[in-house]
């Protein structure tokens, strides 16, 4: 059989940690950017090892990977953990596993494969929950009245947009999705909420979610919903709504992003753990 492979997970929120956790079953895994008092006892996750070249078979980098200063994101982590140093304990056929990476990872770790995890669907399936759940607790957090009869618009009606609209119905919310097209209209009618086209949609709600990533909330379109009306975008950048009219105009806006990580890291981070655990078992890794 096969020596177990050597995974490095490093940087990121505690989802890190639970993703090395999970991963630990069926690997050597190893953690940077933690120190040990935020390692829960029971995983007995190991530290990096960190003197010898060419040590790992992947490395599993956070979402987003990158700071704003080019260094590995660890916000648990007093000292910055600069990618290069990384790049020097894989192996030259190692793989990288990043969330939401852009043209600067793929320059540091060049002559390395690069997969995006967030882009899986089977874990965009996954997310949708944990991160419909944050957003509905997060409306529950600023809203003064309760959703029960509340008069609600859920932009969108993919994985969260249709997750989102399964919960609010258990809160007994008043429900309308906004779509582009007839497939939307179908979908809202048999799971039981009543539907418009984005473009003629009406402003008298009192919270709105948006998940699609595009401008649909224009300064125009913001004038038109009562300053009482609580905006929630859990749309990736660019978002759907024009922040800076949202504030000179008194809007109350959330711009909700990376909620799994917020409020579920032990379930996000295992999902992330999974779907790595997926793609590489797919490479062949794990056969005998």
């Amino acid at each position: 059989m096969k020596d177990k492979i050597r995974i490095l997970v490093a940087g990121g929120d505690m989802r890190q940690v639970y993703c090395a956790g999970k991963l630990s079953a069926i690997s050597d895994t190893y953690v940077m950017g933690f120190s040990a008092d935020l390692i829960p006892e029971k995983m007995n996750l190991t530290q990096a090892v960190t003197d010898k070249n060419g040590f790992y078979d992947f490395v599993v980098l956070p979402v987003p990977p990158l700071d704003e200063n080019g260094m590995i994101t660890a916000p648990f982590n007093n000292k910055k953990i600069n990618p290069d140093e990384i790049k020097t304990l894989l192996k030259p056929e190692a793989i990288i596993f990043a969330g939401k990476y852009d043209k600067k990872l793929s320059d540091v770790f060049s002559g390395h494969e690069i997969i995006d995890y967030m882009e899986r669907e089977e874990l965009s399936l996954k997310n949708a929950v944990p991160t419909a759940e944050g957003a509905v607790e997060i409306a529950l957090n600023e809203l003064p009245v309760t959703l029960n009869g509340l008069k609600v618009l859920i932009v969108g009606l993919g994985r969260i947009g249709t997750s989102l609209a399964e919960i609010l119905k258990g809160f007994g919310a008043d429900i309308t999705v906004a779509v582009h097209n007839a497939k939307g209209t179908a979908k809202a009618r048999i799971i039981g909420i009543k539907s418009v086209c984005t473009d003629k949609m009406d402003t008298d709600y009192q919270l709105v979610f948006n998940t699609v990533p595009e401008m649909i909330f224009n300064a125009e379109l913001l004038k038109r919903f009562s300053d009482d009306t609580l905006f929630i975008d859990l749309a990736s950048k660019p978002g759907g709504i024009d922040f800076d009219s949202a504030v000179t105009l008194g809007k109350k806006v959330v711009w909700a992003l990376g909620i799994p990580g917020k409020t579920a890291p032990i379930t996000s981070g295992e999902f992330i753990a999974e779907t790595v655990a997926g793609i590489i078992e797919e490479r062949g890794f794990f056969n005998e």
